[in-house]
């Protein structure tokens, strides 16, 4: 999963300053994910409020900022064919949101308790990989589809 985000920094980093912040917030998730899940003696630890803190930042990002950027940037090129992507892309990113505001608040409850946390957090897991997938499926069409033609505007 991490190699996957670093690949991500490396095709779109710099393009734009609130994707490589929405993606360097990506990089912050996989990491307390990882140090979650592989609490080891020799790391720092990360509490599950921690990640869940880092989690809500991220997914709330998507939704109120990096997702309607894109998709104003795709209106302002009258790309149907990118917009039509989203439509399909977003109700599973929406799906997967909703799940991981579940898991906030079952650790918010404490209904998860050690044992039903790590399957939680493994189901989680999973879903944030598909989620990543998607999200990087919406920069590439959404976005960098329009690069040249916004920097050809900008200029």
């Amino acid at each position: 999963m991490l190699e996957s985000c670093r690949n991500a920094q490396e095709r779109w980093g710099g393009v734009h300053q609130l994707i490589d912040r929405w993606l360097n917030e990506r990089h912050q998730l996989i990491e307390a994910y990882s140090v979650l899940t592989e609490q080891t003696h020799d790391q720092e630890k990360v509490t599950p409020l921690q990640f869940c803190q880092i989690l809500l930042d991220y997914v709330s990002a998507g939704h109120f900022e990096v997702y309607e950027q894109l998709i104003q940037e795709a209106e302002s090129f009258n790309d149907t064919r990118a917009l039509e992507l989203a439509k399909q892309i977003y109700p599973r990113i929406e799906s997967i949101t909703n799940q991981a505001l579940k898991f906030n608040d079952s650790i918010d409850n404490g209904d998860l308790r050690e044992h039903g946390l790590s399957t939680a957090l493994a189901i989680l897991g999973q879903q944030l990989h598909e989620r990543f997938e998607l999200e990087d499926c919406l920069i590439e069409v959404l976005h960098n589809a329009h690069r040249e033609q916004a920097m050809a505007a900008q200029a």
